[in-house]
Formats: C-alpha cells, sequence, structure tokens
C-alpha cells in the first residue's frame, strides 16, 4: 500500500464514517418515530348547541369543547366514557379517544343539547 493509500484508508475515511453515522437517525430513533400524533378538534357550546353537531376525527385525537353560553353546561357521553364537571362562560373540558366507535354526548343541565363524534 502506497503512503497515499494509506492515508485515504486510514485517514479520510474514518472521518467520512464518523460524519455519515452522525447525521443518520439511529435505529431506536426510527423504531419509536410512529405515525404523528392527530390534530386536535374542537366543539363550541353556543345558543344552547353544540356545534359541530357530529364531528369525524381519527383515533387518538383530543377534542375539546369549550362553553362560549352565558350559562353553565356539561358533556357527558351517553355510555359513560367521559363526563365533565359543570363547565361555565369560557371553560373547558377535553377527551382523547382512543379507540374507534360512535360516541354521543349530552349536556345534564339541559339533555335536549346532544352531539355525536365519530372515532375512525
Amino acid at each position: 500500500m502506497t503512503k497515499k493509500n494509506v492515508w485515504i484508508a486510514y485517514g479520510v475515511m474514518p472521518v467520512l464514517l464518523a460524519i455519515l453515522l452522525f447525521f443518520t437517525p439511529s435505529l431506536s430513533t426510527v423504531a419509536n418515530a410512529g405515525p404523528p400524533a392527530p390534530a386536535p378538534a374542537q366543539v363550541k357550546i353556543d345558543n344552547f348547541s353544540f356545534g359541530p353537531q357530529t364531528l369525524t376525527v381519527p383515533v387518538g385525537t383530543t377534542v375539546t369543547w369549550t362553553n362560549r353560553d352565558d350559562i353553565p353546561h356539561t358533556i357527558v357521553s351517553t355510555d359513560g366514557v367521559f363526563k365533565s364537571k359543570v363547565r361555565d362562560t369560557d371553560e373547558t373540558f377535553s377527551y382523547t379517544f382512543t379507540k374507534a366507535g360512535t360516541y354521543t354526548y349530552f349536556c345534564s343541565v339541559h339533555p335536549k343539547m346532544t352531539g355525536k363524534i365519530i372515532v375512525q
């Protein structure tokens, strides 16, 4: 091996390999990356109604209800999956949907107020 070949083999190559490894994500980082979390969704409570009345979201979505009425309301699922305390004006309630399905809900203070979250 000539001096030039030795210099390339033992001088430049380790540096290039180190640079390559530094800028390449590790296998554990790639394996743990997973899909990005879904964007949060909003439901507004206004004029004694939930809006939108029906909302379709992917699994893993956090839905936040915000009371825009001047009177208190609650958010209660009909199957007991989630239940808020009384929410006054501008207060919020959030729930993250981890399973697919249809979740109907209502206001326990005003039972004629209903809504539905469809999780796909």
